[in-house]
């Protein structure tokens, strides 16, 4: 079972909340809500979520100006509507079918390659880069003023999938285009090109989840989620100056994973 954080909600006048309030209010009730929308399409406003998609690029604090919105309203920061995680395993399925073909790879290997990625890279990753930033966040980064309040594990999950989101565009969309006739190659500009993507989608990953940590009133220190960019770019220096290509080493582990 996922780790999971009761949510501060308004109280009545002796401070307490009502049963049917308190019960309204649990982290299971708006997970099994959140799980319910996620067999009703109608139900879901894709629209907005294409907005969030396009925000995460442009302007990323917007998209978390609306998780405040959403807490003043709703009294949760994690979304309520499934609609973006929707769109992301689309998008995921899309692009990895896509580097099935760049790659050459059969239709079994494809499908195969499409269940390690979405299953293991997508959500089991994700799963684990949640639970510990639920942890790191409600461990050391908490006010000590403010320790009625918590960081929802649903919130750690969404900040996980808006930073998630322009990774795989960068690597695993606009990259397929470069692949074949530049990166791969066995050239200065190939491993130059890639590694500089690598860096691009890496360092959009580092900071839209500092943003989002950072638009938590409660949390302190939240720029310690930056330092990160520190070791990405001395990793991408040494690799020009080895002639890694990141890009390369991924192929030769997804053909491997498939075989």
């Amino acid at each position: 079972m996922l780790p999971t954080t009761s949510v501060n909600s308004r109280s009545q006048g002796n401070g307490a909340l009502s049963p049917r309030d308190a019960a309204r209010h649990t982290a299971g009730a708006k997970r099994y809500k959140y799980l319910r929308r996620l067999f009703h399409f109608r139900q879901m406003d894709f629209e907005f979520a294409l907005w969030q998609m396009l925000y995460l690029f442009t302007s990323p604090q917007r998209v978390y100006r609306n998780f405040h919105y959403r807490k003043q309203t709703k009294d949760q920061w994690a979304r309520d509507d499934p609609a973006f995680l929707v769109l992301l395993s689309i998008w995921l399925c899309v692009s990895t079918v896509g580097f099935g073909f760049v790659l050459d790879m059969g239709f079994f290997e494809t499908i195969k390659l499409l269940l390690w990625v979405v299953f293991i890279d997508c959500i089991g990753v994700g799963l684990l880069i949640a639970t510990l930033m639920w942890f790191i966040s409600n461990k050391y980064l908490v006010k000590q003023q403010n320790r009625d309040y918590d960081v929802e594990w649903g919130y750690a999950f969404d900040v996980h999938l808006n930073a998630f989101y322009p990774l795989l565009v960068i690597l695993h969309f606009i990259q397929l285009f470069f692949i074949n006739y530049v990166i791969i190659s066995d050239s200065v500009i190939g491993y130059f090109v890639g590694n500089t993507l690598w860096l691009i989608a890496i360092g959009y990953y580092v900071y839209v989840t500092f943003l989002g940590y950072s638009a938590l009133p409660f949390l302190k220190n939240t720029a310690i989620l930056l330092y990160p960019f520190a070791l990405l770019v001395m990793l991408y220096l040494i690799s020009l100056a080895c002639g890694w290509n990141f890009t390369k080493m991924l192929c030769s582990f997804y053909k491997y994973r498939v075989k």
